[in-house]
């Protein structure tokens, strides 16, 4: 149960660079570089996952990957806790066609650059999204917590929600009409705007 188990915890991040610099000074080299996904999620017409706070997501970067994660069996709310069972798969059109098939539509889309390190059996996510810039840790909880120390991350400041989560927050407070989290969308809504709004959720 253990090896499906996803742990992690993310920070907002005004400057990449910066905290780019320090990983690749105590983790070396990104495994692949930074590379662009394009990811689906899938829900049927009741919308039977979400109430399950369940995800059924097709991912399409160097690899094709499909996803389906649910409630762990514990939680612990200093950290993100998901049960997660991933497979790669070799093509990502004929996976879709399978997954409509079976009753399931494309509910969302969303997109985002991800360049991956790993330390320690820890990893290191840098996201570049279409509404700001995160970095994602994800391992034991004790890990977590010191490698986001030494990357002067501030433990109060950790997020635990997923993207699509903090887009619907977005989306509330600047009142969207879209609901793909997608860079076209959203290329004439001011980053300035978007940074501000994460200050002020992270300041309450």
């Amino acid at each position: 149960m253990m090896n499906h188990l996803e742990i992690e915890v993310k920070f907002y991040l005004t400057n990449i660079d910066i905290i780019r610099n320090h990983i690749l000074k105590i983790a070396g080299q990104s495994v692949d570089g930074k590379i662009f996904e394009t990811n689906i999620r899938f829900e049927d017409k009741n919308k039977t996952l979400k109430k399950k706070k369940c995800l059924l997501r097709l991912r399409k970067d160097k690899r094709t990957t499909l996803t389906f994660k649910s409630p762990p069996p514990f939680s612990n709310p200093n950290f993100k806790i998901l049960k997660e069972l991933e497979v790669e798969v070799n093509d990502f059109s004929t996976m879709c066609l399978i997954i409509e098939s079976l009753g399931f539509h494309q509910e969302q889309k969303y997109e985002k650059w991800r360049e991956t390190f790993i330390l320690n059996d820890t990893m290191i996510c840098l996201d570049i999204l279409p509404f700001g810039n995160f970095i994602e840790i994800e391992g034991s909880e004790e890990n977590i917590k010191k490698l986001s120390s030494e990357l002067g991350l501030e433990w109060k400041e950790k997020i635990l929600f997923n993207y699509l989560e903090l887009f619907e927050l977005i989306k509330k407070k600047m009142n969207l009409l879209f609901s793909d989290v997608t860079f076209d969308n959203f290329k004439n809504i001011y980053s300035k705007d978007l940074s501000s709004i994460f200050i002020d959720m992270l300041s309450h």
